[in-house]
């Protein structure tokens, strides 16, 4: 059975909706999960089209980053750790004072500030590709992202009646932005690619940005406790 970062696109959209049938409908990590899969499926139906210059290149780069992921869901299973960018979203998965949106948003965060410019780092590496050489197709990509978390903001985010402008709820999920984000993940692929030929200062930041990756995804899951946002099971 090929491993996380082998699976081909189709499978990833297999295993990703095959965890989103088994996951208890509270479960913090299917709210991500069905998110993904969505993000997942148009980057699969793009492939099929002219959208990205290098289709091979996206598919494989499609693999590696929900590679990592999934190897987050299978370490769980399995009594194991997961990073620390993922452990604030797996070991809170299950409070019922965070609000979907919380759980949706910190999964974004550690799979696009820690998950994707490593999985980048990895395509280039094996395809001998500069950063700069998939920097087109990785905005494309980035802009999918986006369209999903604006869908999502919508959907999950209660109407603007229900909220006063000092709602916790509106507070926390104010933190975070997919723009400052996938800005950030660039940075990362550019300052870890010119560290090629320092590996152990490589590993420093890489090891840093993932415990900073969970500091933020532990902060956007604040429990709320204020009226009206939290969630009702």
């Amino acid at each position: 059975m090929p491993t996380s970062s082998e699976l081909t696109v189709d499978q990833v959209v297999d295993r990703l909706t095959q965890l989103q049938g088994t996951l208890p409908a509270a479960d913090g990590v299917r709210v991500f999960n069905g998110m993904y899969l969505t993000v997942t499926e148009l980057i699969r139906d793009r492939l099929a089209t002219g959208y990205f210059d290098d289709r091979p290149g996206v598919a494989r780069l499609d693999s590696v980053f929900a590679g990592r992921y999934l190897a987050a869901v299978d370490a769980v299973a399995s009594g194991r750790a997961p990073n620390p960018c993922w452990r604030p979203l797996f070991e809170l998965r299950g409070h019922p004072g965070i609000h979907p949106l919380q759980f949706a948003l910190a999964g974004m965060n550690a799979h696009i500030e820690f998950d994707l410019p490593l999985s980048v780092l990895q395509v280039c590496r094996e395809s001998d590709r500069t950063p700069q050489q998939v920097e087109a197709d990785y905005n494309r990509i980035n802009d999918l992202l986006a369209q999903v978390e604006a869908r999502v903001r919508e959907e999950l985010l209660p109407e603007p009646v229900e909220l006063r402008v000092a709602d916790p709820l509106l507070h926390v999920v104010g933190v975070w932005s997919i723009d400052r984000a996938r800005e950030a993940a660039w940075a990362t692929v550019l300052g870890i690619w010119e560290l090629a030929g320092v590996p152990f200062a490589a590993q420093a930041v890489t090891s840093a940005l993932d415990g900073s990756v969970g500091m933020v995804s532990r902060a956007l899951l604040t429990p709320l406790d204020g009226s009206g946002t939290r969630p009702t099971t």
